[in-house]
């Protein structure tokens, strides 16, 4: 994983600190699997193949997240949730899983591949989002443990807050390079320490 730290104003370098003091470190997350999981939570047989299937209930109070043993489940609606695990989990046997979700009066897609994540953190973290999202970011508000769906400038987007200074932004790839450049632009003011692939564009 390389770092590098994006100054403030690159054409004056001399004039700001090292990666120590960037305000915001901007981190690509790691999505290993992805799936999303529809039905009817009120069913009381869905919510229970769901659980038996997953290892754990679907949360069905509205921008509420559970996790269990590398699995995080997000509310995205009603009768919707993403399941994503950033490394080994018990999201596998897709086809068994989607199988038995559709006999539970249920469905489950695979969408491992159509997000990109960051995670933002920092003292400057949550001021950067703001500079691009309308939601109220303050952890009285937006409370750590939670998820939104909202958007980056023009770009619809998946945010998780795991404290009042480290989010999580999901964004659908097609889409990545323009929040990427946006959140580079919104981060230059405050220093940023980047921990990115390389090479990364």
């Amino acid at each position: 994983m390389a770092e590098r730290v994006l100054l403030p104003d690159w054409r004056q370098p001399a004039h700001y600190g090292a990666a120590a003091a960037a305000g915001v470190t901007i981190a690509q997350a790691t999505i290993a699997t992805a799936w999303n999981a529809q039905g009817p939570a009120a069913r009381g047989t869905f919510a229970d193949a769901a659980q038996a299937l997953f290892g754990v209930a679907l949360p069905t109070i509205t921008n509420t997240i559970a996790s269990s043993d590398g699995l995080s489940v997000l509310w995205l609606g009603p009768e919707s949730w993403l399941l994503v695990a950033g490394g080994v989990s018990s999201l596998v046997d897709f086809a068994a899983r989607r199988n038995a979700l559709i006999a539970a009066g249920g469905a489950l897609f695979d969408v491992s591949a159509a997000r990109i994540a960051w995670t933002l953190s920092g003292p400057h973290a949550a001021t950067v989002l703001a500079k691009g999202c309308p939601l109220d970011l303050d952890a009285r508000v937006f409370e750590p443990g939670h998820c939104a769906q909202s958007v980056y400038g023009h770009v619809g987007v998946l945010l998780v807050g795991h404290d009042a200074a480290t989010f999580t932004l999901m964004v659908a790839r097609s889409y990545a390079r323009d929040v990427w450049r946006a959140l580079l632009q919104a981060a230059a003011p405050y220093g940023a320490a980047l921990r990115l692939p390389a090479p990364y564009g």
